[in-house]
């Protein structure tokens, strides 16, 4: 009797073990029924051209993107965050190793990094426009600017993370600077690096959406403009979809160049 009443615990937690397992599987899914389910019926209280419903925007978007509208405008912003986030990490490792290595030059560096972050974005990017103009490279500069911050604290905080005590096996065994660097200081930064790019991979797409409202004929940024001038606000809606599945993609791509660059970083290190 006690064996079987014991039993029937293991049987009733194992039950109970799966079923939790099932739920946290399906809790997204869960979620994102739900919030469809009340949008769907706060819709319903409102006119189309102040909260269309779910199965509108999704029209629109089907529409949109089989007609080659949004795809033009996904291209355009991403090839302006792609490259602003490409200069912003060039920035970043440039000023992070320096102000990593050196006190005076962390104090020298410091009060810029922080500065960066200190104005709103908005504030500053129409300055960028007048300097720079309204082309192609002022985008780019506001996507560096956004992205910088992020990139550059892991950077420091990463080459800050090696023991000291590898730094000196390194100097006892004659490394040069770029030896120390590339086989020590860098593998060991690069968790932290490439959790600043996730980071900043979603942030570049606000820089360049910043960049487009300002000024722009392409782009999501330039089309959620029009299309607020236009009350279509399902194609607005439609827009920063888009604009989400976008930096989605990024934040996917920089996961798996991840995987794939610590994977060839321990292979290396194996042999």
């Amino acid at each position: 009797m006690y064996v079987s009443d014991k039993s029937d615990k293991i049987e009733a937690q194992k039950r109970a073990g799966a079923t939790n397992a099932l739920l946290l599987r399906a809790a997204p899914l869960i979620g994102l029924v739900a919030f469809f389910v009340v949008w769907h019926l706060l819709s319903l209280r409102y006119p189309p051209f102040i909260l269309p419903g779910p199965l509108v925007v999704a029209e629109t978007f089907i529409t949109r993107t089989t007609d080659g509208t949004l795809p033009l405008h996904i291209a355009v912003t991403a090839g302006e965050a792609l490259p602003g986030l490409l200069l912003g990490t060039a920035a970043a490792l440039l000023l992070g190793y320096p102000a990593a290595h050196s006190r005076f030059a962390d104090r020298l560096i410091s009060p810029l990094v922080i500065a960066s972050q200190g104005v709103p974005l908005i504030a500053v990017a129409p300055l960028i426009f007048i300097w720079f103009g309204n082309g192609y490279g002022a985008k780019l500069l506001v996507c560096a600017l956004i992205v910088f911050f992020p990139i550059v604290v892991n950077v420091t905080s990463g080459l800050r993370s090696v023991p000291p005590h590898l730094h000196d096996v390194f100097r006892m065994l004659g490394a040069s600077r770029l030896d120390t660097f590339t086989r020590l200081e860098l593998p060991a930064a690069l968790p932290f690096i490439f959790a600043g790019l996730r980071t900043a991979g979603a942030l570049s797409m606000i820089g360049a959406l910043t960049g487009e409202f300002l000024s722009s004929n392409r782009g999501l940024g330039f089309l959620i403009n029009q299309a607020t001038g236009l009350y279509d606000t399902a194609l607005v809606l439609a827009a920063i979809v888009s604009t989400i599945a976008t930096a989605l993609a990024i934040h996917a791509g920089i996961r798996g160049l991840e995987h794939a660059v610590v994977r060839g970083t321990n292979r290396g290190a194996l042999s």
